[in-house]
């Protein structure tokens, strides 16, 4: 069964996670413990080889092959491919669950087209929507260890309800050397067409939103098994395989603690007369490797997540439940179409009716929400200028699609050189590009009835433009 702990982590609080490593089901504890008891043992064996079993002269043959694994594991790109690899099957792993057909929406359609109180009418829906039925049991047990172990056989099909004995001699009689799930679907489209013809649908459109709805149905059903049969590249699995196992197989010797190189250590000050040496001092003796254990937990946990999600159709802790799915898909689409046909409650006026302002009422829990504003946009507390002249309308210059023309600047022109262009416009060349602008007609006028006159003249020598320019028509 998938582990849900969605309500747990419901509201971020301190140690909101913390509670969730306490747990052991689809945990990464119940993946890994093996291997990691594995590389523990293996661990210690080399490292009571070493101490205890090694003479002088393999100690130090021992400890520069340590050196060489140790320098070489940090040549392996092991994050980067890990992490690429474990992106790609996290996003195929969501794309095979939006694969998974559920009748939603067909059999809300088959219960607004096909008509009938009938008996026939009855049959007609029922028998759709457990066409329906049929093709993604059919194809999920295709994908699926579960569904195959829960109908093993075409009988255990009929004898779950989702074919009849007539039905599974008209499959079995189709010879084809394909998977045959889309056969069902078949079925419904014929049956469909009858409908239509008998007035049971009555109209073409009605038969269009119906073939339309169950091609997206068959569609779903068509790319779950296109995603089982067409896998990630091997080579790649085998290589993100490779790297993880060599890593942790050149971290078993490299991370050992070994002897310190001769000359590592820093020379200390000179010994007196029958003083001795002291220890050379080198890395601190770890009998336990905490960092490298660490470091197997969070790679190896990463491929072992990998490992259980690139398949979500088997028997893991975390893999779909398919069966579920087909029990809820059924009841819920035979529900639909026959005990909910026509099946409506009374049509009566809202506690509202008449109310302009309709606001529902709350809890003493979550009184403190309705006193919260209504967000209206991000611009509408934005405050805006009280100028009035900054309000104004104006209409756009005549010439304002024309392109501009490319303008250098000192600085540009000496790095681009004299004929390249330079991205940046003046606001002078700006204005003269796009004709006489109507704003500073606006504060002419103003400045010439009582303004400030100089900032009538600032105005109109912009107005005429560099000298040596001509101004545009």
């Amino acid at each position: 069964m998938t582990v849900s702990y969605t309500l747990k982590v419901a509201e971020a609080r301190f140690g909101g996670f913390s509670g969730l490593l306490l747990r052991w089901r689809g945990s990464i504890y119940k993946l890994l413990y093996k291997e990691f008891l594995l590389f523990i043992v293996l661990y210690a064996l080399l490292s009571i080889t070493y101490r205890l079993l090694l003479t002088p002269e393999q100690r130090h043959v021992y400890a520069q092959v340590a050196r060489y694994c140790n320098r070489s594991a940090d040549l392996i790109p092991l994050s980067f491919v890990l992490g690429f690899y474990v992106t790609l099957v996290v996003n195929r792993w969501w794309a095979q669950y939006t694969s998974i057909p559920l009748p939603d929406q067909l059999m809300c359609v088959i219960s607004a087209s096909v008509h009938g109180l009938d008996q026939h009418g009855r049959l007609l829906r029922r028998t759709l929507v457990r066409y329906a039925n049929l093709a993604s049991v059919l194809v999920l047990r295709s994908v699926s260890t579960r569904v195959l172990k829960r109908f093993p056989t075409m009988e255990h099909v009929v004898d779950a309800g989702f074919m009849s004995q007539e039905e599974r001699k008209k499959f079995e009689s189709l010879k084809s050397d394909f998977n045959k799930y889309w056969v069902p679907c078949v079925w419904f489209t014929n049956l469909a067409a009858q409908a239509r013809r008998d007035g049971r649908i009555r109209d073409d459109i009605a038969l269009c939103l119906l073939l339309e709805e169950l091609n997206k149905y068959r569609a779903k059903c068509s790319m779950l098994f296109h995603y089982d049969w067409i896998s990630i590249p091997l080579v790649y699995t085998q290589v993100v395989t490779i790297a993880v196992y060599s890593f942790f197989a050149l971290s078993l010797v490299g991370r050992q603690f070994v002897e310190p190189e001769a000359g590592a250590a820093k020379p200390g000050k000179p010994l007196e007369p029958g003083q001795e040496p002291g220890p050379v001092l080198g890395d601190l003796d770890m009998y336990v490797p905490l960092t490298t254990l660490l470091q197997f937990f969070f790679y190896a946990g990463w491929l072992k997540v990998a490992e259980q999600i690139i398949n979500p159709f088997g028997e893991d802790d975390d893999d779909f439940e398919t069966n579920q799915l087909i029990d809820r898909n059924l009841q819920v689409s035979l529900l639909s179409v026959d005990d909910m046909y026509q099946n409506l409650p009374p049509a009566e006026k809202d506690l509202y009716w008449g109310e302009d302002s309709v606001q529902p009422p709350y809890t003493v829990a979550t009184m403190a929400e309705s006193l919260k504003p209504s967000f209206r946009g991000s611009t509408f507390n934005l405050r805006v200028s009280d100028d009035p002249e900054q309000s104004l309308q104006v209409e756009a210059p005549p010439g304002f699609a024309r392109p501009v023309p490319a303008v250098q600047t000192p600085l540009l022109s000496r790095v681009l050189g004299a004929g390249a262009p330079s991205p940046a416009v003046s606001l002078r060349t700006f204005g003269c590009a796009r004709g006489p602008p109507r704003t500073p007609r606006l504060l002419r006028s103003q400045a010439e009835e009582g303004g400030d006159p100089e900032a009538a003249d600032c105005i109109e020598e912009e107005a005429a433009g560099p000298p040596g320019q001509a101004r545009e028509p």
